[in-house]
């Protein structure tokens, strides 16, 4: 990798662990359902102005479909879940069971499209469970009711990350594939219709919100622009320059800096609990991504 590339990365990183942070503003001053909606619309309109100013062509080649139910599953679910646990958790917390996506995208595989589990994958998976128990049970942010709600979102969140993550390669990759630009476009104007209605019944039936507040509309329009249409051209770029499996670290980078955020701009504080889980859900995710060791076994019986 080039330094401009861990430059990238750690860019990335910096603006997705921010992204928390302006859910956690937003989200329990316009609502769950409205700070989602208005995410994902936002992002749409900042894909749609860049697909222009790239001058790139709006041609689905048949997969047109599959991009917008992708969407609802990528983002639309995914963003309105952790909308929902900013409410009740720190930023840091979101951000490190954001980093258990590739435990959900294990058992997912092996559930439901036929991946083999080996020993080490098992332990993985054993071992980020640990962590999130230790996350949500030590310390003083404890096990509530409302703590454990928020742990769920996060965890139904990656459910549909790693969801996604196969039916992109079954209905995308595996037929052709498509630009990345195009898919990120028709999945966040899938997110945007499966949020529309969502987003009506929540303004004109829900308690009555102020949408008056400038720093609040600063945080939606940051997450919207800032992390949802610039964060996926970046990340794009990346899986093109480094590949795919190196694009992935960024969800180790992702936590550290929503930490910092929350510190510096919310004064949110970490517990012991959450220090010592995060390291064992870092070790579990790096078992589940790490690549395997495999011997070759000549019919003559040698090993090499």
């Amino acid at each position: 990798m080039r330094p401009s590339d861990y430059i990238r990365l750690l860019f990335l990183a910096a603006i997705w662990g921010a992204s928390f942070l302006f859910m956690r503003v937003a989200a329990p001053a316009f609502g769950a359902v409205n700070t989602a909606f208005l995410r994902v619309f936002f992002g749409l309109a900042g894909l749609t102005v860049i697909l222009l100013l790239l001058k790139s062509s709006f041609r689905f080649d048949g997969k047109f479909k599959h991009s917008l139910i992708l969407g609802v599953i990528n983002s639309g679910v995914p963003f309105f879940m952790y909308c929902l646990a900013a409410r009740w958790l720190p930023a840091g917390y979101s951000a490190i069971l954001n980093a258990t996506t590739p435990l959900m995208g294990v058992i997912i595989g092996f559930a439901f499209f036929g991946e083999k589990l080996t020993v080490k994958k098992s332990l993985g998976v054993l071992l980020g469970l640990a962590g999130i128990i230790v996350i949500t049970t030590v310390g003083e942010v404890n096990a509530t009711g409302s703590v454990l709600a928020g742990v769920i979102a996060c965890l139904v969140a990656t459910g549909c990350y790693g969801m996604a993550g196969f039916l992109t390669r079954r209905w995308i990759s595996n037929k052709g594939g498509l630009d990345p630009k195009i898919v990120a476009f028709g999945s966040q104007m899938g997110a945007t219709l499966f949020l529309l209605p969502f987003f009506c019944w929540s303004v004109g039936t829900g308690p009555v919100i102020n949408w008056f507040q400038g720093y609040v509309w600063a945080s939606v329009l940051a997450v919207g622009l800032i992390c949802t249409a610039l964060a996926y051209i970046l990340y794009f770029r990346l899986i093109a320059d480094i590949g795919p499996l190196r694009s992935l670290t960024v969800t180790f980078l992702i936590p550290p800096f929503a930490i910092l955020w929350g510190y510096l701009a919310l004064g949110e504080t970490i517990t012991e609990g959450f220090i010592i889980g995060s390291f064992i859900v870092g070790i579990a995710v790096w078992m589940l991504v790490s690549p395997e060791k495999t011997t070759n076994i000549i019919k003559s019986g040698t090993v090499s």
